[in-house]
């Protein structure tokens, strides 16, 4: 059994710190050439059969370096496929994304309508928001409204639109499908029933790498404020002397390691809800947030100009806000589950 010790130390020697977003085909190479992809798939369908924790170790290294690798849309669409019985040709498409072919979804929500023709076929139609990295991909997971499909990118009918983004560590785009025709051979899963376990497993997966993501992010930040309040000195003193930024210092670390707390309790249970991993999503992506905007202010005059690292984070804090549902509807989510809960 591979220890979650030597996953994180496998990516920290693989990712260093000090080498931020790293260069994306390289990245994506390696993370192929390192199994990464396979961490979460059974070992009866060829995988490593580990864990949600270990994927979430993984990922939480890739967010301290801010990784333009897509290994999480990735790594859920391997969740659906893996979950998915009646797709043609499964155990082709499980090695084939394992090995490196890149098949994302979209990380927004999106409202795909299907029609019939006369025939038989069925079409699609509408927008796929927030799908990352389309450009490196050749197919794509379509969710319709009674359908999970895969589409070949090159199909007529379907278009690829980037969309800009303020963080310059990923890239996002817009795929519109007019009118494509669905085939029967990469259809996953028709119907409510077949549908369920494949959502539950895309969005609890969301919400777990996007929470791991930002808690990785949130500590590199930190650590790198600490270092620069240790060599920056006012008055011939380090900053870091100072009793009332060390109380604010003290203050976010606190923060941190509650969050991480909460986190790494639900990404190692097997049985956790999803409104549980979306409570933990809202408090990693919020604790980012409130890590990068005091970071800007403790480097002072430096962390106001855009071209500092703290930027770099603050802007993928931002976007992580957004993915997997904001902090408004996870809240209300965590909030409803809680009353029901004390009213039973």
């Amino acid at each position: 059994m591979i220890e979650l010790s030597e996953l994180r130390d496998s990516a920290q020697k693989a990712f260093p710190a000090d080498q931020l977003i790293p260069n994306r085909e390289e990245s994506w190479n390696l993370v192929a050439e390192m199994g990464w992809l396979m961490i979460e798939v059974p070992e009866e369908d060829g995988g490593l059969g580990l864990g949600a924790d270990a994927a979430a170790t993984i990922l939480y290294e890739l967010g301290r370096v801010l990784a333009g690798a897509p290994i999480i849309p990735q790594m859920l669409t391997l969740r659906a496929i893996c979950a998915a019985q009646g797709l043609e040709n499964r155990g082709e498409w499980i090695e084939r994304l394992c090995g490196g072919e890149y098949v994302p979804l979209n990380v927004l929500p999106s409202a795909i309508t299907m029609t019939t023709d006369a025939d038989g076929t069925r079409r699609l139609s509408g927008v796929l928001p927030g799908v990352a990295e389309a450009d490196m991909a050749g197919h794509v997971l379509i969710c319709a409204s009674d359908i999970y499909t895969l589409a070949p990118l090159d199909a007529p009918g379907i278009t690829v639109t980037e969309r800009k983004l303020w963080d310059h560590s990923r890239r996002l785009f817009d795929v519109t499908l007019d009118g494509y025709a669905v085939d029967p051979a990469l259809v996953l899963a028709e119907g409510s029933e077949a549908r369920a376990p494949i959502e539950q497993r895309l969005y609890s997966g969301v919400l777990l790498a996007i929470a791991a993501d930002s808690l990785g992010g949130a500590a590199a930040c930190l650590d790198m404020t600490v270092e620069y309040l240790k060599t920056r000195k006012q008055f011939d003193r380090a900053l870091a002397m100072f009793q009332a930024l060390k109380h604010r210092i003290a203050d976010l670390k606190t923060q941190v390691v509650a969050a991480e707390a909460l986190f790494w309790s639900r990404a190692g249970d097997a049985g956790v809800s999803v409104v549980d991993l979306g409570a933990a999503k809202a408090l990693a992506s919020d604790v980012y947030r409130m890590v990068v905007e005091e970071a800007i202010q403790l480097h002072g005059g430096i962390g106001l100009t855009e071209e500092h690292q703290c930027h770099l984070f603050m802007k993928r804090a931002m976007l992580n806000l957004q993915l997997g549902g904001n902090l408004d509807f996870l809240r209300e989510q965590a909030g409803r589950a809680a009353l029901a809960r004390f009213a039973a």
